[in-house]
């Protein structure tokens, strides 16, 4: 099972990015998809999940600006980033494992398959 991801890129504040992540080697239409990030010195953290059935989920200080989606016939999940910070600076990870839970959604130990990470960047 791999995981690419891919969209990252220098943005203003106030701009937006969409990343995407295709998934390959496996199936993967009804498994748990979560975004995750890291900045340098910081640990991982949530940012959004879709859950079985479509239910999506998302930390709280992208909540209202990222919108989580994905496209099972292309197994691939986004994140549209709207209104983006300085704070949202991080590399970006997409994760998915068909073991997921609900109450374990948010947690990065979780999740056995992760993509490589793509680098978001905003700054003027």
């Amino acid at each position: 099972v791999q995981l690419q991801a891919s969209g990252g890129g220098l943005v203003q504040p106030g701009g937006s990015l969409r990343l995407s992540c295709v998934a390959s080697g496996g199936t993967f239409s009804r498994q748990p998809w979560a975004w995750f990030r890291q900045a340098p010195g910081k640990e991982r953290e949530f940012v959004a999940a879709i859950f079985r059935g479509g239910r999506s989920y998302y930390g709280d200080s992208v909540k209202d600006r990222f919108t989580i989606s994905s496209a099972n016939a292309e197994n691939t999940v986004y994140l549209q980033m709207n209104s983006l910070k300085p704070e949202d600076t991080a590399v970006y990870y997409c994760a998915g494992d068909p073991r997921i839970i609900l109450s374990s959604l948010r947690i990065a130990e979780n999740y056995n398959y992760w993509g490589q990470g793509t680098q978001v960047t905003v700054s003027s």
